[in-house]
């Protein structure tokens, strides 16, 4: 008997290449997992149009970040049964709370903790990483919680740092690696931690 599909939500906040790829990568791979929608802040960001165009649902939730922004994506997520949160180039700050604790993914660009925390995301990262000197980087699948770049890590993968990289070149052999990671960390989840009593959307 076939595995009932966890149901999912992606936030987004640029190209979408990550939930893209992600999506392809459960569909190829038949992981018991459904992205039921994602969310953008944007009509207008490019991975909008990307998903819908793999027949993904997208909801628009604008405005600024904020208590109130964030009551509507917690209703949107609601409204879908959400019970597994992916984000993806999500460049907002994730309200976990009580509600969605140990139930949030994230994908960050360097094997934490190192090239972590507030404002260290995509191009960034990579540039911190060269200009220290290491010669080691990767990825790293972690819970979030109410700290950037701070929980719990599900799964890292690493890769070298050649000493001709530039941020263009490292980034994309990190972005490799991430294509692997994701789909690894859902395939790893045990589903009996995640809290299948979610609370009722208030629809007054």
């Amino acid at each position: 008997m076939s595995q009932e599909p966890l149901q999912a939500a992606a936030l987004i906040s640029g190209a979408g290449r990550t939930i893209r790829s992600l999506e392809l990568s459960i569909r190829a791979q038949r992981i018991p997992v459904r992205i039921g929608v994602v969310i953008a802040h944007d009509e207008q960001l490019p991975g909008v149009r990307a998903c819908r165009e793999l027949g993904l649902e997208v909801t628009i939730v604008p405005g600024s970040p904020g208590a109130h922004t964030s009551d509507l994506v917690d209703r949107v997520l609601l409204e879908h049964g959400t019970r597994l949160i992916c984000l993806g180039g999500y460049l907002r700050k994730f309200r976990v709370g009580e509600l969605w604790k140990n139930r949030v993914l994230n994908i960050h660009p360097a094997l934490l903790p190192d090239f972590g925390g507030r404002g260290m995301y995509g191009n960034r990262v990579h540039q911190a990483v060269l200009e220290s000197g290491c010669s080691k980087t990767g990825c790293t699948v972690h819970w979030v919680d109410e700290e950037y770049d701070h929980g719990a890590h599900l799964l890292q993968k690493s890769c070298r740092v050649h000493a001709k990289d530039d941020v263009e070149s490292l980034a994309a052999r990190v972005f490799e690696l991430e294509c692997q990671a994701y789909p690894e960390a859902l395939e790893m989840i045990d589903r009996t931690h995640l809290d299948a009593g979610l609370c009722e959307v208030d629809h007054a």
